[in-house]
């Protein structure tokens, strides 16, 4: 059986872009919230509105992200399985 080994999908710079599209996102978002011509509750609201919204989409992403990671082990367990039976078999054995 091989050992192989888990492969980092994205690169630093995309870690990157991504932390600092989300800043920039969420900032620009509170900025026009704070900003707008209205009254404190109806910015509060969507204050929170936001927050909710974002801790939404990260508990989203993480269900996806563990759904996704239960199948690749799944999947290399019956590899390895697979490995073991084929490891195992001799073609000339007489049956």
């Amino acid at each position: 059986m091989t050992d192989t080994p888990v492969q980092q999908q994205s690169t630093a710079a995309f870690y990157g872009q991504a932390v600092a599209s989300f800043a920039v996102a969420l900032g620009a978002t509170a900025v026009g919230i704070f900003r707008m011509d209205a009254d404190p509750w109806v910015r509060a609201f969507l204050a929170i509105a936001v927050l909710y919204l974002v801790t939404s989409a990260f508990t989203l992403a993480k269900v996806i992200r563990d759904r996704q990671e239960a199948g690749q082990i799944v999947s290399r367990v019956d590899q390895a399985r697979l490995e073991k039976l084929l490891a195992e078999h001799d073609p000339f054995e007489k049956l």
